[in-house]
């Protein structure tokens, strides 16, 4: 399998093991793409830091060893400006005063450690709405970021900036964070697969500072199937380092569908979930339409109030004020701070039962096939950060993207995959599953992948020619 047109991280560093390319020349030529962006999907550039790690990644395979057999030894990384940070690059969630005041950390979370033993090689942070509030990726006072597909549409967001980053070719892979939608909302509007885990599937500590009740799941954005698998492989686990995910459930080889359609969708949106579903070979079962958007309002409602509440420690804990946040961030503080604690509380439980209602579809079907977007990428400027109606910034949230809070309120595992063009665009659905079936669900997107129309991505910088 050569993987999708315009290469992945797993060519990219079959290139490098094989000698065909340097680290330090794949990293120059992500930085030239870097440096040269035409679409805001970098925030930070730490160039000195990507040419460190090459040089030690060139070494490291010299020398040869078991240390030069970690998948993705030399590959250019992009971290985001929101949750894990790496060494030297701390993530600001996209405010300018909280960048100011923040010192770079002097070692990697948790998460960074793995993608380094992985062979990664962070160099800069992409661009996310501040504090991940928007599904678009627009912070006030820099460039937004934009859709390779079409500019005047948004990559998504939050992890906006990574999804452009790697549709266009600056990198590969990029990290992204998931808290309502925003691995999955990206990788629907790039054509990228973004996987949210299932909760505790990938570490979040030592500081835990992303962790929004549980909601939040951490990988990256990747043009192919196996990028996403074998990273995976490589970060999920508990505190000690890597292991088997835990699959509580397995999917079998046909699996029995769910097909969940919010009545709010467009036929165009729905036909991707509607065509896989049949490809996979087992039977279909429809969800009652009225159902599934009930249960996905409830799922929204709770994660809009944790995201709250969890902003509102955020920038009372780093000392930020009114006038150092957007407005909508303001009002989404605001309401935060007046949430009682037996408001939030009430919020934990609903969460439960979410759960539990997800798990009794699981009781007659192995996975759900379900839209990522109501009707495609949104314009820019469809989430206005300098708005204050946070009702309606929730309900605008909600309209691009139903369905997608369920998996992060119940934390069960969530897949975005891609299925071809139309009308220049990519086409996208997501798969959920029962907790702790990430390697299988991995598994099953393999299959639709390799009978879904390819992507045609542009070439990734520095990768050679001769290589398809």
């Amino acid at each position: 399998m050569t993987g999708p047109i315009g290469g992945d991280a797993t060519l990219l560093a079959r290139a490098i093991a094989e000698g065909r390319l340097r680290a330090a020349e794949a990293m120059e030529a992500a930085l030239l793409a870097a440096e040269t962006d035409p679409l805001g999907a970098l925030a930070r550039l730490a160039p000195e830091q990507g040419r460190a790690g090459a040089a030690r990644a060139d070494a490291i395979l010299a020398a040869g060893g078991a240390a030069a057999s970690a998948p993705f030894r030399g590959v250019p990384f992009l971290g985001k400006d929101l949750g894990a940070s790496g060494r030297g690059l701390a993530a600001c969630g996209g405010n300018a005063a909280l960048r100011a005041r923040t010192p770079d950390p002097e070692a990697d979370d948790a998460l960074f450690a793995r993608f380094r033993a992985a062979g990664l090689i962070p160099f800069g942070l992409t661009t996310v709405p501040e504090f991940g509030n928007a599904l678009t990726s627009e912070p006030m006072g820099a460039p937004p970021a934009r859709n390779p597909w079409n500019p005047d549409l948004s990559p998504g967001g939050s992890s906006g900036g990574a999804a452009a980053a790697v549709a266009s070719g600056i990198v590969a892979m990029a990290h992204a964070t998931d808290a309502a939608g925003s691995i999955r909302v990206p990788a629907a509007c790039c054509g990228l697969v973004g996987l949210k885990p299932s909760r505790g599937a990938t570490p979040m500590g030592p500081g835990f500072s992303n962790w929004l009740d549980g909601l939040v799941g951490e990988g990256v954005l990747a043009r192919s199937v196996r990028d996403v698998a074998a990273i995976f492989g490589a970060i999920s686990g508990g505190a000690q380092g890597p292991v088997p995910d835990p699959a509580l459930h397995g999917i079998p080889a046909t699996p029995r569908v769910a097909l969940a359609i919010p009545p709010s969708v467009s036929e165009a949106a729905a036909r991707p979930a509607r065509e896989a579903s049949q490809a996979l070979g087992g039977p279909v079962t429809e969800l009652d339409p009225a159902g599934w958007a009930a249960l996905s309002a409830r799922a929204a409602a709770v994660a809009d109030l944790v995201l709250a509440v969890s902003l509102a420690e955020w920038v009372g804990a780093a000392g930020l004020s009114d006038a150092d946040i957007a407005p909508i961030s303001a009002a989404a503080a605001r309401f935060g701070r007046a949430t009682s604690a037996p408001a939030f509380f009430a919020a934990t439980r609903e969460a439960a039962s979410v759960a539990h209602a997800l798990w009794r579809i699981f009781d007659e079907a192995d996975v759900i096939l379900t839209p990522v977007l109501a009707d495609g990428p949104p314009p820019l400027g469809h989430f206005d950060p300098a708005s204050t109606d946070l009702d309606a910034h929730h309900a605008k949230m909600d309209a691009t993207a139903p369905g997608v809070a369920i998996a992060n309120v119940s934390g069960f595992p969530a897949l975005a995959v891609p299925f071809g063009m139309e009308n220049g665009l990519p086409r996208s659905f997501q798969m959920i599953a029962p907790f702790g079936t990430g390697r299988a669900l991995l598994a099953l997107a393999a299959r639709i992948e390799d009978a879904a129309p390819a992507i045609p991505f542009p070439r990734l910088a520095g990768l050679p020619e001769s290589l398809r």
